[in-house]
């Protein structure tokens, strides 16, 4: 078979969806050298079907750049060809004048941490976040308004408060890296941690009247995000949700398990602009996915709240939280049996010390306990480990053993000064090794005043909002810092008051729990007993 022959076969054969393949061929015929992926980025054609024009294709090459060659020009009809990236693109035309924003956001994406595999993380391109930014002022009345980004690897909580300077903006977010960048920004953005299969941030919850994701690209991953974003919504009747979800053209059925996730939440689906976002990477969906534009109905809220019952942690496409990953190890029971736990956190083997309370992992963060435990067990699983400094705030135990998934050496590496940010609390040791994969916390007990008592009742109070923890530490008599200003009578309550909202506005309404580590990192070096006013 000759090479037209071919190139007519392949273009037969995508029928009505050929318009992809002669868009490619127009490009390739323009005379600009172009590569694999910025071919799949610039057509949104998965990378396999890029591949298979390119097979067939009398082409030139430098490096890794093709092109058909000019005297072969002519012999393909791609004249006919327009351009159908509009089709999903209504602010196209308003890119050119945020010109100046579009540079920044390319230098921030470019300077931000790199992405996680095992979160999914795939960056999208700084006019991507730009034209989301531009989307959502274009369809929704901003001034006022509060957006939640439920997950933000791409920075699109920057984007929007660049160009909308007058709605307020949260993220909430796994990552502590990518909160520290954010806030490092200083564009007013409210950064909150969290794991979404452990619940929502509670100063997040009913807060915001618009949110946005681009979650795993999973049925599960899809779901939960949607649901917590749903979640954030305080106005249920008109807010909205907007979901960015791509698949290869090549995979119906993937993206119709994806929708159907979407469709038993009940979301109304008001639009979906095709090919909205374009990514670096992904080439296996086209680099690009669809902005979906979701409304909550009547009928959300208790779909809601039966996905969040039968929550399943594996919600990522790769890493030890992938759909199809295999089922993790059960924790070593006799470790646990030996160290005699008051309560259970976490999933255990169902005979496991059937007459010791067990909690849920999503339920310690969530409230307090209702006794004090003096010993508790808690099985952190792989994937989760981000959730350790927070889990070990909110047990208030004496002394805790912590099974992970792998050697507490990786997991401890994966969490940056661990020790030094609980050092107020408690002593961190390896547990002895017949205890297999296992961490030990046991808790000090509290200075009798200066500033690191200050520390030591906002961390022993995790699920209280910090900044009231803080006001009445401040008054209590021995508060007073290095400086010894405040005296042994403390501070009055408008004098501790007016230094918190000083001193750290971000923790007006957070609890401590749902604060990024470098929050936590800084109160633990910072904190100090202002002199009164």
């Amino acid at each position: 078979m000759s090479g037209h022959e071919a190139i007519d076969e392949l273009l037969a054969e995508a029928g009505v969806d050929g318009l992809r393949l002669r868009g490619a061929l127009a490009l390739l015929s323009g005379g600009r050298w172009w590569t694999l992926g910025d071919l799949v980025r610039e057509t949104a054609t998965s990378r396999r079907t890029i591949e298979s024009l390119l097979r067939v294709l009398p082409l030139e090459h430098s490096g890794d750049r093709v092109r058909i060659p000019s005297d072969q020009v002519n012999r393909y009809n791609v004249s006919i060809v327009t351009d159908i990236s509009g089709l999903g693109n209504p602010v196209a035309g308003m890119v050119a004048e945020h010109s100046a924003t579009l540079e920044r956001l390319e230098t921030l994406i470019a300077g931000a941490p790199r992405g996680r595999h095992a979160l999914d993380h795939v960056s999208a391109t700084a006019e991507t976040v730009l034209r989301r930014a531009l989307l959502l002022g274009r369809r929704f009345w901003l001034p006022g308004a509060r957006l939640l980004c439920v997950g933000d690897h791409d920075l699109t909580s920057l984007a929007v408060r660049m160009v909308h300077p007058e709605a307020e903006v949260a993220v909430a977010d796994v990552d502590d890296r990518i909160l520290e960048y954010i806030d490092a920004q200083d564009l007013g953005v409210r950064t909150r941690w969290t794991d979404l299969r452990l619940g929502l941030p509670p100063s997040l919850r009913g807060w915001a009247d618009l949110a946005i994701t681009d979650p795993p690209y999973t049925p599960e991953g899809i779901g939960l995000f949607a649901a917590r974003a749903a979640e954030g919504l305080r106005d249920r009747d008109r807010g909205r949700i907007l979901v960015a979800y791509g698949a290869s053209e090549r995979t119906p059925m993937l993206a119709l398990k994806v929708q159907k996730a979407l469709f038993d939440l009940n979301l109304l689906n008001e639009a979906i602009f095709p090919h909205f976002n374009r990514y670096h990477g992904a080439e296996a969906i086209g680099s690009a996915a669809d902005l979906y534009v979701l409304r909550p109905t009547t009928k959300t809220w208790p779909a809601i709240a039966a996905r969040l019952d039968r929550l399943a942690t594996a919600i990522y496409t790769q890493g030890p939280q992938a759909v199809e990953s295999a089922p993790a190890a059960p924790p070593d029971v006799a470790a646990v049996t030996a160290f005699g736990p008051d309560l259970l956190a976490g999933d255990w083997p169902r005979g496991l010390l059937p007459q010791v309370p067990r909690t849920r992992l999503a339920t310690l963060l969530a409230k307090p306990y209702a006794a004090d435990p003096e010993r508790v067990a808690i099985a952190v699983p792989a994937g989760l480990e981000a959730a350790l400094p927070r889990l070990l705030l909110a047990t208030r135990a004496r002394h805790v053993r912590v099974l992970t998934a792998g050697p507490v050496a990786d997991t401890v590496a994966d969490l940056p000064e661990l020790a030094a940010l609980l050092a107020p609390v408690y002593r961190l040791t390896a547990a002895p090794p017949e205890a297999g994969h296992a961490l030990d916390a046991v808790r000090l007990s509290p200075p009798d005043g200066g500033p690191d008592r200050v520390v030591r009742r906002i961390m022993d109070s995790a699920h209280g909002k910090v900044a009231n923890t803080w006001r009445e530490a401040l008054t209590e008599p021995g508060a007073a810092g290095s400086a010894g200003a405040a005296g042994a009578a403390g501070l009055t309550k408008r004098q501790a008051r007016a230094a918190v909202e000083e001193a750290a506005p971000w923790a007006l309404d957070a609890t401590l729990l749902e604060l990024p580590l470098h929050r936590l990192a800084w109160m633990r070096a910072r904190i100090d007993a202002p002199s009164p006013a």
